[in-house]
């Protein structure tokens, strides 16, 4: 797109293709009881207005503003208002607790809120304590907060604003992103304009091979999540793609129907989730489309795997495409060009049981550090046990004990106010570039990244062996019977496990675990396990809003109940 190596800032970009296309939809969103759309040019008269109050409300340069609201169309609009006047955006989980509000608060020093309902209105009060917030803006109705329809009213130039944020310089600070994290207080990491920018430059060759301009983006993510602020807030509707924001996980089913989405992104819970719904629809199907399931996934399996397919073998699996593949895509809306899994690693064979059966399931690799998006494979050369090769612009090498080290524009300034964390991840190597130390632990295979672990997370048993607890965790959840798992066995004699069981499946998990444990090796095997008391949660303070387990939170929790298996 003409212009598009001039913009150095995420404002210029966004508002400067307003300019070039009002009309044209931008997001859908669902609004008294009906799919609603924000055009291009609205959304940059939203942004005029809100960044003209911001400015008349005392906020100003550098100056750090919260944001804490679900998926909506306000939420774009602050984004980019706040960013737009030289402000910083600082994303936040709508299920924070107040501690964890407060945290962010005193760590960043905002003294400015925007919420999305009168209920995170109040949380965020509480959090800020007596000392109160300096602006409190609702974009609904809120007793004791500013009106959004006061901001939306406030007179705006945007042909000026259009010109001030032309000048932006790609290096000044855009966003403070606070880690959700698997354990320990989250850090803000701070993201330029040019990381983002980064993204957007590498995988723009990637979306315009898939010719998905115009087609629709399902977007469930948070946005106050990196990826989703990235990729689904700024990369995807600048490369021609409508938005849709979801109503939930549970109309993800109806929504792929309805919406029929190009592109979806998703973490690999819900792959697993996925999965053990369409297997138990086959379960209640006839014998006759069982067998048939089972072959369309096997010749898919196969396929994946490099085998050549002599002319009857080829002529089955044209047959169970149309009678088996045909149908798992149509139950997904038919259109899809590619679903993104990220996040956190994806079982390969999970992501094989999606690309078998003709879903273009491709695992990428990212970090908040890192803008967020590092790695993709491609649909047309996708290798599911790994997450691909570096997008153009990121260099990426191995060190000595293993960890991967990145290094180029879309790696972080650092951490918000925490120079000895900044000191540890950021390190200059004898050309004086700094390279992001990531804490995963893997290897670069054929060009491709291939992520084995995270450093700091190997188990050391007693016998001084080092097992993986992200291979074993993933094994145990990729069963049926196990909804969630947690290993242990640091220091300890062997392995065991915290098991949170499927709905109805607590009496068979002793014949999931013999199961298992026939795949691993006997350092690594499943010693004694134990069921959780409840589902791992956000409420319950072990489950992050990207459904990661927090490992470190889950194991102090269960510290007794662990202490038992290794008595037995």
């Amino acid at each position: 797109m003409a212009g598009s190596e001039t913009w150095t800032s995420l404002p210029w970009m966004l508002l400067d293709l307003a300019r070039r296309q009002p009309e044209r939809p931008m997001i859908r969103f669902w609004r008294n009881d009906a799919w609603q759309r924000l055009r291009w040019g609205d959304f940059a008269l939203g942004v005029a207005h809100l960044a003209a109050w911001l400015r008349a409300s005392g906020v100003a340069p550098g100056d750090r503003v919260l944001l804490v609201a679900e998926n909506c169309p306000e939420w774009n609009i602050a984004d980019c208002a706040i960013m737009a006047i030289g402000a910083v955006t600082v994303p936040t989980y709508t299920t924070n607790t107040v501690a964890d509000h407060a945290h962010i608060l005193a760590d960043s020093g905002a003294r400015a809120v925007i919420v999305g309902t009168a209920a995170l209105a109040e949380r965020l009060r509480a959090a800020a304590g007596p000392e109160g917030l300096d602006l409190l803006l609702a974009m609904v109705p809120t007793p004791g907060a500013r009106a959004w329809s006061e901001a939306m009213a406030h007179p705006a130039d945007l042909p000026l604003l259009l010109a001030e944020v032309e000048t932006i310089p790609p290096g000044r600070l855009a966003c403070l992103i606070y880690t959700s994290g698997t354990g320990g207080a989250p850090k803000g990491v701070m993201l330029p304009h040019r990381a983002m920018l980064a993204n957007r430059a590498g995988v723009a060759a990637l979306i315009e091979r898939l010719q998905v301009r115009g087609e629709p983006y399902l977007s469930f993510l948070p946005l106050s999540h990196s990826y989703e602020h990235t990729v689904g807030g700024v990369l995807l509707p600048s490369m021609g793609l409508e938005v849709v924001y979801s109503r939930g996980a549970d109309r993800l089913a109806a929504e792929f129907q309805e919406i029929r989405p190009a592109v979806v992104t998703a973490v690999p819970r819900l792959f697993e989730v996925l999965r053990a719904r369409l297997l138990a629809t086959v379960e209640k199907d006839t014998a006759l489309r069982q067998r048939l399931f089972g072959l369309a996934l096997a010749y898919g399996r196969r396929r994946i795997e490099g085998a050549r397919f002599g002319p009857a073998e080829q002529a089955l699996d044209w047959l169970l495409d149309r009678l088996v593949r045909e149908k798992v895509r149509a139950r997904f809306g038919g259109n899809l060009a590619a679903i993104v899994s990220g996040g956190a690693r994806l079982d390969p064979d999970l992501g094989s049981f999606f690309i078998a059966l003709g879903l273009p399931l491709i695992q990428g690799y990212g970090q908040t550090e890192a803008g967020p998006v590092v790695s993709v494979n491609l649909p047309w050369d996708n290798h599911p046990h790994t997450v691909g090769p570096p997008l153009p612009g990121v260099a990426a090498r191995i060190a000595a004990d293993g960890e991967l080290l990145l290094a180029g524009p879309l790696v972080m300034d650092g951490y918000w106010n925490n120079p000895a964390a900044t000191e540890t991840a950021l390190r200059p190597d004898a050309a004086g570039e700094a390279w992001l130390h990531t804490g995963d632990v893997g290897r670069i295979e054929a060009g491709r990244i291939v992520i084995t672990d995270r450093k700091r997370d190997f188990i050391k048993t007693l016998g001084g062996d080092m097992v993986s607890p992200a291979k074993l965790e993933s094994l145990l959840m990729a069963e049926p019977e196990i909804a969630q798992a947690v290993v242990a066995g640091e220091g300890q004699p062997g392995i065991v496990a915290l098991l949170v069981p499927a709905e109805g499946a607590e009496a068979e998990l002793g014949a999931t675990i013999t199961r298992v444990n026939a795949r691993l090796s006997s350092i690594e095997r499943i010693r004694h396990w134990t069921a959780a008391a409840t589902p791992f949660s956000q409420e319950n303070g072990l489950l992050t809003p990207t459904m990661k387990v927090k490992r470190r939170a889950v194991l102090e929790r269960y510290a007794a109940e662990i202490a038992a298996l290794y008595r037995r």
